[in-house]
């Protein structure tokens, strides 16, 4: 009998090695945080209005923790790399590092933008915020009133400094064409009430509109004045408007875009709606008039009364004033505005009124500065002409009818042709105190 002997096989579980913790903290979150804190410490050490001085101290306690967590991390991956077999590819790290790759990057790019050698993102946001009270916040976050300051003293605007003189328009309608633009605003059907002309500038699309009759040419306001503004597709169809655009500036409070007062002087049909000191902008302009002969005229430092002994029947307030007895003002840089969605008005020696509505991007960081509406005014034969109100309030309105040859958006009986942008990048427009509006 053959003895059989019984292998006892016995199983031993080894633990699975724990991860080791400690690589979150020496190697991800300072990947993590510090780009973010390298962010903030340049951003403070341009301005205190977005990281004030006590929170500073606590940003450079933190970076340098993490600093030092890094190389913490780093010398202990330095240790273990000898010992190391090749690993199996991991998607999870291969995603992770390319997530701390695109995030270092942008956060970069964030700063190279804000601060780097090219000056154009620079000035374009300190100019174009600048411009106005409601997002003068933005480049006062990144940049000291110093480094404002040099901005502003390149990009400025200096007006003509003369009255404006009615003699310079005769009303008289050349039949011969001086050069292109001439063609461009002459050529038409002897019924035509009006023109429009489309344009591009600086790849954003524009259109200039052209009023044969002066007389026309009126102030539409708010039905709610002093509470909140209509928007222009409204103010036209109370007016039965053939054509509108946004008007002068007015006061918002708040900063909620529901402004229904006019800044400084408004008139209407020969009548005084306001005649305040509330002022949105604290640069140049004043009232861009319509006398009862039909003249536009830019009075500095208006009141109602100055405005009314000047023969003024319909009259907004803004500007800068672009050309005064046919000279352009000085403009250095962009003028001081930056780039933005724009609406101007002119008028040409033989009475003729110029519209012009210019949009801008999606990120609205093009559109036209004030050389560019200096420019086409001029172009197109202007003696007088001043920048309207921009930005979301920039709009030209049609009639549902006249309008369907435009990719237009409408707004019961009245669409508007541009693509107006608000401030949360949504491409409509907003509630404004006044209009420009164009009469049967």
């Amino acid at each position: 009998m053959e003895n059989s002997e019984k292998t006892e096989v016995l199983e031993i579980n080894i633990p699975k090695r724990k991860k080791d913790k400690r690589k979150l903290y020496y190697r991800t979150l300072p990947y993590l945080f510090i780009p973010l804190l390298v962010v903030i410490t340049i951003i403070s050490t341009h301005s205190n209005k977005l990281i004030i001085v006590p929170i500073n101290y606590v940003v450079y306690i933190l970076l340098s923790l993490f600093i030092y967590l890094y190389l913490i991390g780093f010398l202990l991956i330095k240790r273990k790399k000898d010992n190391k077999k090749i690993k199996k590819f991991n998607f999870k790290t291969f995603f992770l590092t390319i997530f701390l790759s695109l995030y270092i990057i942008g956060c970069s790019s964030f700063v190279f933008l804000l601060y780097g050698p090219y000056k154009n993102f620079r000035e374009w946001l300190i100019s174009t915020a600048m411009a106005t009270m409601e997002h003068q916040y933005l480049c006062e976050w990144f940049y000291s009133e110093k480094e404002i300051a040099k901005v502003l003293n390149s990009n400025y605007i200096v007006e003509v400094n003369e009255e404006t003189n009615t003699d310079l328009i005769d009303m008289k309608i050349e039949e011969t064409y001086a050069n292109k633009y001439e063609e461009q605003i002459l050529k038409r059907d002897k019924n035509d009430k009006y023109k429009i002309i489309n344009l591009e500038v600086n790849g954003q699309k524009a259109y200039l509109a052209a009023i044969y009759d002066p007389s026309k040419v009126k102030v539409g306001v708010t039905s709610a004045l002093g509470k909140y503004g209509q928007y222009a597709t409204k103010m036209a169809e109370d007016n039965n408007a053939i054509l509108a655009t946004n008007g002068g500036g007015f006061f918002d409070p708040g900063n909620r875009s529901t402004g229904g007062m006019p800044t400084s002087v408004t008139i209407s049909n020969g009548k005084i709606i306001t005649d305040n000191t509330y002022s949105s902008y604290t640069q140049s302009g004043g009232l861009i008039g319509i006398t009862n002969d039909n003249k536009l005229v830019l009075i500095k430092n208006p009141t109602g009364k100055k405005a009314l002994s000047m023969n003024v029947r319909d009259g907004v307030s803004w500007g800068p004033f672009l050309i005064v007895n046919g000279k352009k003002s000085f403009i250095k840089g962009n003028g001081g505005w930056g780039y933005a969605a724009r609406t101007a008005i002119g008028q040409r020696s033989d009475g003729i009124i110029l519209l012009l509505v210019v949009d801008s991007n999606a990120t609205r960081t093009k559109g036209a500065d004030m050389v560019d509406l200096t420019e086409i005014m001029y172009n197109y034969g202007a003696i007088n002409a001043a920048n309207l109100d921009g930005g979301t309030s920039s709009v030209m309105v049609l009639p549902k009818k006249e309008a369907a040859n435009y990719n237009s958006t409408c707004r019961g009986k009245y669409c508007y042709i541009n693509d107006p942008i608000d401030s949360t990048l949504a491409h409509k427009t907003r509630g404004i105190a006044t209009t420009i509006i164009v009469t049967e």
